[in-house]
């Protein structure tokens, strides 16, 4: 089985375009969304029509789409310009997303199998960067999942483990938000490091998995342009750079 494994694409119709062309081209037998869809100062309505043109075997519930319907009306978050835009049955359809899903032998949620807020394969560290977590402690948050495939998105990070048992977890890194700053349970940076947009191929059964971390370009200075006019020079530095500061 070939899958497409996408995830964290905040708005960003550029970078979704971008990579919905490149996977096209990679011929998957099935395109699984891992959430936080729309969130953010870009173009979530564009994503929206992106994703209409496309088909996705199944797509989970991030905590930003969570947020769009549990946290209404709140001034200034992420959630502030997808509630504005995009149509109400959107919105509802995004809140409404089953927090896991199985597709065939591959188990999907957003941060970890238990809640969709949890760092997963890595975790940040007082002096706000984020590291590897041991993985005596990524095998416990894994669970009774019997799949041996997890992917797993949240991190913006791209990146693997392999646990003792044999199962592999996969995070595809985020197709349009390649660095963020956030202050729980304290102030850190995530920074992938490029302003490409991150996705992933996955081609096996079973235990046998190759996994294809891609990184595809796209005009990332236009988007960091929209995310400046709208106030959000953070989010600017992050999409033009692929790093931001500690805050």
């Amino acid at each position: 089985m070939r899958l497409a494994v996408i995830a964290d694409i905040h708005g960003n119709a550029d970078a979704l375009a971008a990579v919905l062309a490149d996977l096209h081209g990679a011929a998957p037998d099935a395109i699984v969304n891992l959430g936080d869809i729309f969130s953010g100062p870009l173009e979530p309505l564009r994503v929206a029509e992106l994703l209409d043109t496309v088909t996705v075997t199944a797509t989970v519930r991030g905590n930003h789409d969570r947020w769009l319907t549990d946290r209404p009306g709140t001034p200034g978050d992420w959630e502030d310009r997808a509630r504005a835009v995009l149509p109400g049955a959107t919105v509802e359809w995004a809140g409404a997303l089953p927090p896991t899903a199985v597709v065939g032998e591959a188990f999907l949620c957003h941060a970890t199998p238990g809640d969709d807020l949890t760092y997963w394969l890595h975790e940040p560290i007082p002096d706000g960067r984020m590291v590897p977590r041991p993985l005596a402690d990524i095998a416990a948050l894994a669970g009774a999942v019997a799949e041996p495939l997890v992917l797993c998105g949240h991190t913006h990070l791209p990146g693997a483990v392999r646990l003792p048992d044999g199962r592999l977890i996969v995070n595809p890194g985020s197709v349009g938000c390649p660095a963020y700053q956030d202050d729980v349970p304290f102030a850190h940076a995530v920074s992938a490091g490029s302003p490409h947009a991150a996705y992933a191929i996955l081609d096996g059964q079973g235990a046998h998995w190759r996994v294809e971390h891609r990184l595809i370009p796209y005009d990332h200075l236009r988007a960091a342009r929209l995310a400046m006019g709208a106030g959000s020079p953070v989010w600017a530095q992050a999409l033009a750079t692929g790093f931001v500061p500690v805050p």
